[in-house]
């Protein structure tokens, strides 16, 4: 394992890199507000996030990353456009001993530009595959919009639309719902027998979380509603499962997302997306032709992103973590910008990881 101070020295190297195509250097406190922010992160890192409460200022966790703090320092006094790099620790928990780190250094570089998404995609995938070249990486891309029009076009209730889209990040949770939607699995004993109670409220215990006991009749109701709905169609389910397993070069992967959208033509507006991405991507100079594209990569990364992903990972390495990842996050501008959004994207390189793919080759 590299020692701290040539990690450092990595990490500053990497973000002179960053200077150098024209971002601003910003910090973020490492202590941040858990209330406000931690929800925006998603299940897996609210798992894993070191919380604690201060007498003053409530609920409190150390930094788990920087982008959304660096969205929201943007959002409150940033300028248009705008590009930022950071450097810096990062800490989550983990739960098993590994190949892991519970605190390590990020470095970082975000873009605001509402200008051009699709060219400001580019430039930072463009960017972090050049400094990552002499690695020898294998970079895999992927698009969550793709995912996410394609759940919000089913032919089903807004109901089961929002649970689906919910658990786009959770693989298994996702399948779980798709079956039940879908009809290919029964609805669980326990949730059959609470349907079958005349008064499910009835024989109810007494009340000890959150939830009133109209919220729970409500949630009841829901259920009974659920279980009349029709099942989605089976052309739509298989439709959703050929975008969920494709992987192919990004050239035939977009050929094929077209072929799909005359089918579901919900995720015409999100291929048109990633076709614009391809061409900017060409114009940078990267071989797009060779350019892997998997439709559910990013499923279980960070929740924010709601576009364009991307990451670089050492194929020969399978011990360790990626090099670097990122992508494209503009609903959570929306969500920090309390009214205001711009279009945003950006990445993450651990400078840790790329010392010990240099010390693996020596």
């Amino acid at each position: 394992m590299p020692v701290l101070a040539a990690v450092r020295a990595e990490a500053e190297r990497l973000q002179a890199r960053f200077l150098a195509a024209g971002a601003i250097a910003v910090e973020t406190d490492i202590l941040q507000p858990a209330d406000t922010l931690l929800d925006l992160y998603g299940e897996d890192i609210r798992a894993r996030a070191y919380v604690t409460h201060d007498p003053l200022n409530g609920e409190q966790m150390l930094r788990p990353d920087f982008t959304v703090p660096v969205v929201q320092m943007h959002m409150a006094e940033g300028a248009e456009p705008a590009r930022y790099t950071y450097l810096g620790e990062v800490f989550r928990r983990q739960e098993t001993p590994g190949r892991r780190a519970n605190e390590y250094l990020q470095v970082g570089y975000e873009v605001f530009d509402r200008t051009d998404p699709a060219a400001a995609d580019a430039e930072v995938f463009a960017l972090f595959a050049e400094i990552l070249a002499p690695h020898g990486l294998r970079a895999t891309t992927g698009d969550i919009g793709i995912l996410m029009a394609a759940v919000l076009g089913l032919s089903t209730t807004d109901r089961r639309k929002s649970a689906l889209a919910r658990h786009i990040w959770r693989p298994r949770r996702f399948r779980a719902l798709l079956e039940r939607f879908g009809g290919r699995s029964p609805v669980p004993d326990s949730r059959a027998a609470l349907l079958a109670e005349t008064d499910p409220l009835a024989r109810a215990a007494p009340l000890i979380g959150l939830r009133s006991l109209d919220d729970i009749a409500e949630r009841i109701a829901a259920l009974h509603e659920d279980a009349i709905e029709p099942p989605i169609g089976q052309g739509e389910v298989e439709l959703l499962e050929d975008i969920l397993k494709l992987r192919a070069k990004s050239p035939d992967a977009l050929e094929h997302l077209r072929d799909l959208s005359v089918d579901l033509p919900a995720i015409s507006h999100a291929v048109a997306r990633m076709a614009r991405r391809l061409d900017a991507l060409d114009q940078r100079g990267v071989d797009v032709s060779d350019l892997d594209f998997e439709a559910s990569h990013g499923r279980t990364s960070m929740e924010y992103y709601d576009g364009f992903v991307f990451g670089f990972a050492a194929e020969a390495r399978a011990d360790l973590p990626p090099v670097a990842t990122g992508g494209r996050y503009d609903a959570l501008t929306r969500v920090l910008g309390q009214g205001r959004s711009i279009p945003a994207v950006g990445g993450v390189i651990r400078p840790a990881v790329v010392l010990q793919l240099q010390e693996g080759s020596t």
